[in-house]
């Protein structure tokens, strides 16, 4: 959800030099500057915030897989 705020502040003048900002900068920008580095800008498009949430999920499914197949959930 943060990277999703974080995403959508790009919209606005200014969002990311608030609180709310800088705080959701320190916690997103390292996790996007992993993908940054191997996804390039296409026509000034980031495309890199969608491929992360994506890998998000899928580190989510798998987890959940796993604490099943172990017994925890």
């Amino acid at each position: 959800m943060a990277i999703l705020i974080y995403i959508l502040m790009s919209w606005f003048p200014g969002a990311y030099n608030t609180g709310v900002g800088r705080f959701l900068g320190r916690i997103c920008e390292p996790f996007l500057s992993v993908f940054r580095r191997f996804i390039p800008a296409i026509a000034g498009l980031d495309f890199s915030p969608i491929i992360a949430v994506l890998v998000l999920q899928f580190a989510e499914t798998g987890l959940f897989y796993l604490l099943q197949m172990i017994g925890v959930g």
